[in-house]
């Protein structure tokens, strides 16, 4: 079930990037597609003509796509605030207590954050920059296979940390009823928060993105998603700001002969039962690891809810990778630049050091990754598909914007002046030379 790869086929294969455009899409993807349209369209065509109909038609075209998708297509799609609040008081208390320590975890770890103004006197005048919370925002909460209350924690309390005043949700609701997770809806409730709309996909993006008749236009969309959901929020961005394209979700154990082969094996497939498309991958310069490893996934699988998941997950996109040391298996993880990195070794601090491409650093077995979808603190909304290159996990910078802040005197007006004429001439801008040199 878990193939084994030696490390230089395993970079062309296993570890091997491909972008997003390249990625080839299910051929009952592609059906859908077409039963629902009518005629064959790529993804992103889709998408597009969906975005379409609910910039130009507002709430109808909502409507009309809400009926094809989730043969759900109501007058208004916002959860009444009493539904939203009587869920927190319906959930058993085990579950509320545990919603109660996330959220508490999240914030104070996020209130730990760096984010200040500042100013100097020390260039002539006042510089400086000012931050600003962004003003309203729209979270994408994913409700499929697998509804996600966590993400509303993950997503939300940091919006309120940063300052935002207006947050709204949206969710899949359950096909031909409009109902929403009473999870969801008790977490958002938990963290205050009463604007929530029954609505997903592509739709849900447009709503967020041009606003319609019932549903105010947002400034930032930030949530994972689906395939359309990710190909929306990239054809909408630009008229609103995005926190990532996310993909699908992955995780890397590097680990050593110290590891606990049962406990790997568990982490793995936490990851793997997400979707078909996810991965979960083992690096190790153990031989005798790797062999106990794939024995307790074939024996844990067997025992797991999501089964069928797990089988084309674990066959498709994951694997294990024998490498000659524990510096080949951190150079193939920043190669890789992973959402999940699980460092399983003796001295995960040492190993530690070495990594700077990773979505998350999970440092030794007690700190386990299941850990970070839920309560320890940093958000589990991570970036994806090798992108943990160069972006980071949603934080509160995230969720403000820096207006950078002049007011020069008049000294230092009249001394860096005549250099701002001398390159608006170079670069044939007249004008701008002119206002510059009027105030000599």
């Amino acid at each position: 079930m878990l193939k084994i790869y030696d490390a230089e086929t395993a970079k062309k294969t296993l570890l091997k990037r491909v972008p997003p455009d390249e990625m080839p899409v299910p051929e009952s993807v592609l059906k859908g597609i077409e039963k629902i349209f009518g005629e064959p369209l790529t993804p992103e065509e889709a998408v597009k003509r969906i975005l379409k109909d609910v910039r130009t038609e507002g709430d109808a075209g909502l409507r009309k796509w809400g009926l094809k998708l989730d043969d759900y297509g109501p007058e208004n799609f916002a959860i009444p605030k009493e539904k939203i609040q009587n869920a927190l008081q319906e959930i058993p208390e085990k579950e509320r207590e545990a919603l109660e320590l996330a959220a508490n975890r999240v914030r104070q770890y996020h209130e730990a954050q760096p984010v200040t103004s500042w100013l100097t006197q020390n260039m002539g005048g006042t510089l400086g920059q000012f931050v600003r919370p962004i003003r309203r925002v729209g979270l994408y909460i994913p409700s499929g296979s697998a509804p996600l209350p966590s993400t509303v924690i993950m997503s939300a309390v940091i919006a309120q940390v940063a300052g935002v005043k207006e947050i709204a949700l949206v969710a899949p609701p359950e096909r031909g009823t409009g109902k929403i997770n009473p999870f969801i809806l008790a977490s958002a409730a938990l963290l205050g928060i009463d604007e929530i709309y029954a609505i997903g996909g592509a739709q849900a993006i447009a709503a967020l993105a041009y606003g319609t008749e019932s549903i105010p236009a947002v400034d930032k969309i930030c949530g994972p998603g689906n395939l359309f959901v990710a190909l929306a929020k990239r054809q909408v961005f630009g008229t609103v700001g995005i926190d990532s394209i996310a993909g699908p979700t992955e995780t890397l154990v590097i680990a050593d002969a110290s590891a606990r082969p049962d406990w790997v094996a568990a982490d793995m497939l936490a990851q793997a039962e997400h979707d078909v498309l996810a991965s979960a991958i083992l690096l190790s310069p153990s031989q005798e690891l790797i062999d106990k490893v794939v024995a307790e996934v074939e024996k844990q699988v067997k025992e797991r809810d999501r089964n069928p998941i797990l089988e084309i997950s674990l066959q498709n996109r994951s694997g294990a990778v024998l490498t000659q040391d524990l510096d080949e298996a951190v150079d193939l993880a920043n190669a890789y630049a992973v959402e999940h990195l699980c460092l399983s070794v003796e001295d995960p601090w040492a190993l530690a050091n070495k990594v700077y491409a990773a979505g998350a650093v999970f440092l030794g077995e007690h700190s386990f990754e299941v850990l970070g979808d839920y309560v320890a603190g940093p958000s589990h909304v991570l970036p994806t598909g090798g992108s943990a290159r160069f972006s980071s996990a949603l934080n509160v910078l995230d969720f403000v914007h820096h207006m950078s802040f002049v007011a020069l005197d008049k000294e230092t007006t009249q001394e860096i002046a005549p250099a701002a004429a001398i390159i608006a001439d170079a670069e044939g801008l007249d004008a701008h030379a002119n206002a510059a040199r009027v105030r000599l």
